[in-house]
């Protein structure tokens, strides 16, 4: 369900892994391999949901709609 143009940007630029489980050891390395892509880990692996929910909020009225679904 993925649009090309995300695809095709995945394929070219790579996987950024983010979050704790993205520091267990050689998981990028093997990720890499099994997908053929480059696969990177952020330097604030640790800091990247909060850091992202923050910058969330904080443009709550930008992003409503996609957080907001109606029924």
């Amino acid at each position: 369900r993925t649009p090309p143009e995300l695809s095709a940007d995945i394929m070219d630029r790579g996987i950024i892994m983010t979050g704790g489980s993205s520091m267990l050891r050689n998981l990028d390395r093997l990720i890499s391999q099994e997908t053929g892509m480059p696969v990177y880990v952020s330097d604030e692996a640790l800091n990247c949901v909060a850091l992202g929910t923050g910058i969330a909020v904080e443009n709550i009225d930008i992003y409503r709609k996609g957080f907001m679904t109606s029924k």
